[in-house]
């Protein structure tokens, strides 16, 4: 047990931000092997999957894309790549979360049929978490989650929940989408209530979607804060915390620390302390998934410009706000993610984030792994750079396979956008 995980929780509220970060991602995992211990279940979900209901019904939640987005950072996707390439003859084409995910599956299906453990899952540097009871998936951000999930639950022989979302072909969110949403969202609830064994916990969920809209309430100021020019944080650090937006939303965790980092950032910026000190020169946005396997360097090409990355449009997916206790509301939040809206509202909101950061130059991560991510990063920055006159580059990467990024490429790429920005 780590050392955040030993921590008292009345301890918890005189840490710093950052300390709380580490101790609730540890603590999720933690609660997910306790849970499994105590004969709970637990459930695999997608990242943009409504974590309401499994509150509600005392479900501990893993997500499959935080877990491999941190393994990619630790430096241990390529054994987990290699085995479900080797052994199950997956194609690299697969996107690198599935691959490191049903890696990490095929590692804990051997350790459960020989009580075992395997050498590459001593060695790797994957956070502990057990195998699912059930999984929960919804088809928001890409439609790969829907093959993904099936094959876990085949593998495993548990429940798959889907909750199917229209793709949006113009804007606003018709209200025929969200009736038929908020119908996913009450047969999601009965399919609980079957595998729990007792009736769906509505009060429950009630206050689990206060929590969530807290929780947003809060990753939207910090959003908001990294708009100041200068900046109080970088976009990079901003990219770590999403683990809790992502994971706990429906938990006062996220609340809890994104109020602590905003609290700190606002008192940053009462003493003059910002992100780059005196040296942010260039504001970028960035757009896409981090190259987790080379976060590092990419953070590090940046600073060696004096150039800050101030927005992403990433990030906002997760800006689920809705009104508690109104299902259709909810299914609207849930289907009005950018990435799975018209071409003409994506370059819109991608525009809206360069415009409120304050950028002067757009990247743009055409991610091998994630194909509706990248299919129009070319649109979105010719409508960026045609409407707001601010320079784009787009450069080649992956954001868990290391095979697929190349670092001198992205270097040039950068030094390309600084020489561009410089001249105007």
């Amino acid at each position: 047990m780590s050392e955040q995980e030993k921590a008292a929780p009345q301890d918890v509220d005189s840490m710093s931000a950052k300390e709380m970060l580490a101790y609730y991602q540890a603590k999720l995992d933690g609660d997910a092997r306790e849970a499994k211990k105590a004969g709970k279940l637990v459930c695999w979900s997608a990242s943009v999957a409504p974590p309401e209901m499994c509150v509600a019904m005392d479900i501990a939640m893993v997500y499959p894309e935080t877990h491999a987005a941190g393994i990619g950072a630790r430096k241990g996707s390529q054994d987990l790549l290699d085995i479900v390439e080797q052994k199950r003859g997956y194609s690299v084409d697969i996107c690198s979360y599935a691959r490191v995910n049903l890696g990490y599956m095929e590692l804990l299906m051997e350790y459960a049929k020989t009580g075992v453990k395997p050498q590459k899952l001593i060695d790797s540097p994957a956070a502990d978490v057990p195998l699912p009871d059930l999984v929960i998936t919804c088809n928001n951000i890409c439609n790969t989650l829907l093959k993904w999930y099936e094959t876990i639950a085949k593998e495993l022989n548990i429940p798959c929940i889907i909750i199917d979302v229209p793709f949006n072909h113009d804007m606003p969110v018709p209200e025929y989408a969200k009736d038929y949403i908020a119908e996913q969202i009450k047969e999601a609830a009965r399919k609980l209530e079957v595998i729990c064994g007792r009736p769906f916990d509505w009060d429950r969920f009630l206050e689990a979607q206060k929590q969530t809209q807290r929780s947003v309430a809060e990753w939207n100021r910090l959003a908001t804060l990294a708009c100041n020019k200068p900046s109080p944080i970088n976009g990079f650090d901003f990219f770590n915390y999403m683990a809790l937006i992502v994971c706990a939303r429906s938990l006062p965790y996220a609340e809890k620390t994104f109020r602590k980092y905003a609290d700190e950032l606002e008192e940053n910026m009462r003493n003059g302390k910002f992100a780059m000190g005196a040296n942010e020169q260039v504001r970028v946005t960035w757009e896409g998934i981090a190259v987790w396997t080379y976060l590092g360097q990419t953070f590090k090409t940046l600073k060696g410009h004096n150039a800050l990355m101030a927005g992403s449009a990433y990030p906002g997916i997760w800006n689920l706000s809705y009104r508690p206790g109104d299902l259709k509301s909810m299914g609207e939040a849930y289907t009005r993610v950018y990435i799975n809206t018209c071409a003409e509202n994506r370059s819109r909101e991608l525009a809206a984030v360069v415009r409120n950061s304050k950028s002067d130059g757009l990247i743009m991560h055409q991610n091998r792994s994630c194909k509706l991510m990248s299919l129009l990063n070319m649109e979105g920055g010719e409508h960026v750079r045609e409407s707001l006159n601010v320079p784009y580059v787009i450069f080649d990467g992956d954001q868990t396979d290391p095979r697929n990024f190349a670092p001198a490429q992205f270097e040039t790429r950068v030094q390309s956008l600084m020489e561009i920005v410089e001249k105007k």
